[in-house]
């Protein structure tokens, strides 16, 4: 769950439509501009063109849709799955700074970033299937995969369907494993389950249109988490991805529903058996839903990140420094 789209533009898909058409290159000739983020900010580039090694390609999946992904950087495959209608152009430091150590990929999920809008494949388990297939594409027989937000889900979905069989390690960042809290549930169910919403219909009308809702039904501080930009780091990959992406409402809010009525608690407690990382942080919207995570994964670490770190739900765009050091440490263990 990212934003609404008030501030974003709602139209104009020319640039998909380029990237669509062409082979890899650098994002830089692909976008077909430069670009000169707002702050400096020791260790991250100035400029678009600082980092040389960034590319965007294209793969199409079994289905016909063409998908873009941003890559950069040699050695080990590392894979970013974005959360609902964000995409690889938000990761441009996080990018940045793992390609020195890892072949960084970043896939853009049908219908968000630059990648092809279409109708068909709403729902968690075709962007399972989706990312699924770019592994393949990939030919690589083991992947590192990192999924923030709904791209939590999405990882999630894909081991439920496929297994870890092509699974390295896995990262989960700030996802619950329910949105959708049921009239039934205890407190504490609700809150181990990470629930926010009391229905899913007015949560996708908020998430989408910027209506005001109660907290009784929608209850959920990552907009306004959002919209602080109280990081130089964010703000600049904030301010790349307003520029070269344009998210259309109607295509992003197709999944929407369908993501938040999935509840992943079985998944997690039975079939998440590699080397597990889970990244979340004090103002999280569910944070007793992260340390239930923690406890029904065998083995693995949870990260917590402090109102000094960052910790809210967007902390590796916040803190990429903190975020990319403690991710390459659980990678090399």
């Amino acid at each position: 769950m990212q934003r609404t789209f008030i501030n974003r533009a709602l139209a104009g898909f020319a640039l998909a439509l380029a990237v669509g058409s062409a082979a890899a290159a650098p994002a830089i000739s692909i976008i077909g501009k430069d670009f000169a983020f707002p702050n400096k900010v020791d260790g991250l580039p100035a400029r678009l063109s600082d980092f040389k090694d960034l590319q965007i390609n294209t793969f199409t999946t079994s289905d016909g849709v063409k998908l873009s992904y941003w890559e950069a950087g040699k050695g080990k495959p590392l894979v970013f799955i974005p959360g609902w209608s964000a995409n690889g152009a938000e990761y441009v430091n996080v990018m940045y700074l793992l390609s020195k150590h890892y072949h960084v990929y970043v896939l853009d999920p049908r219908n968000q970033g630059l990648s092809e809008r279409t109708d068909r494949g709403a729902r968690i388990a075709r962007f399972a299937a989706d990312l699924k297939e770019f592994g393949d594409h990939l030919g690589a027989k083991k992947v590192d995969y990192c999924g923030w937000s709904m791209g939590a889900a999405v990882l999630w979905s894909y081991i439920d369907l496929f297994g870890t069989k092509g699974i390295n390690k896995a990262v989960f960042i700030d996802e619950p494993p329910s949105i959708y809290s049921h009239a039934d549930w205890s407190e504490k169910e609700r809150l181990d389950a990470g629930g926010i919403t009391s229905s899913p219909e007015r949560m996708v009308e908020a998430f989408t249109t910027g209506k005001p809702v109660s907290s009784l039904v929608v209850n959920s501080q990552a907009f306004q988490r959002f919209m602080l930009r109280d990081s130089p780091a964010f703000a600049n990959s904030e301010a790349f991805a307003e520029s070269v992406v344009k998210n259309d409402v109607d295509h992003v809010k197709l999944v929407l529903f369908d993501h938040a009525m999935n509840d992943w608690r079985d998944v997690i407690r039975t079939k998440v058996n590699v080397p597990t990382a889970i990244f979340t942080g004090v103002y999280s919207d569910s944070l007793q839903g992260q340390r239930w995570i923690h406890s029904a994964i065998p083995n693995s670490e949870l990260h917590v990140y402090t109102a000094q770190e960052q910790g809210d739900h967007f902390l590796a765009f916040k803190n990429p420094f903190k975020f990319t050091a403690d991710l390459r440490a659980f990678l090399e263990r």
